[in-house]
C-alpha cells in the first residue's frame, strides 16, 4: 500500500490542496479544471496521457470556469502533474 497523498490532478495538474488519492486509493473528487474524477480513467499512464491530450487538444477549457484564476497559466499548471503521470 502506498503511503502517500496526491493532491494534484493527474490529468491537468490543478492542486487546490484537496486529497484526490490517499494511500493509493481514490477519493472520487471531480477536478474543477479538467472535470476528471479521481479514480475514474486515471489509474494507468496511457489513460492519463490520453485524457490530458484530449483536454488540451480541445482548448484546455475549465469544467468550472468561475474557479479559473485571472492569471491562469496552462503550462505552469501542467508542471504540477506528478512525475509518474506525465
Amino acid at each position: 500500500m502506498e503511503d502517500t497523498v496526491e493532491s494534484a490532478c493527474r490529468i491537468c495538474g490543478l492542486d487546490v490542496g484537496e486529497a484526490l488519492f490517499e494511500h493509493g486509493f481514490p477519493n472520487y473528487v471531480i477536478c474543477q479544471c479538467c472535470g476528471n474524477e479521481s479514480g475514474i480513467g486515471d489509474d494507468n499512464l496511457m489513460q492519463v496521457q490520453e485524457l490530458r491530450g484530449y483536454w488540451v487538444g480541445h482548448g484546455a477549457q475549465w469544467d468550472r470556469p468561475r474557479h479559473r484564476p485571472a492569471d491562469w497559466d496552462l503550462m505552469a499548471q501542467l508542471a504540477n502533474v506528478p512525475l509518474h503521470w506525465r
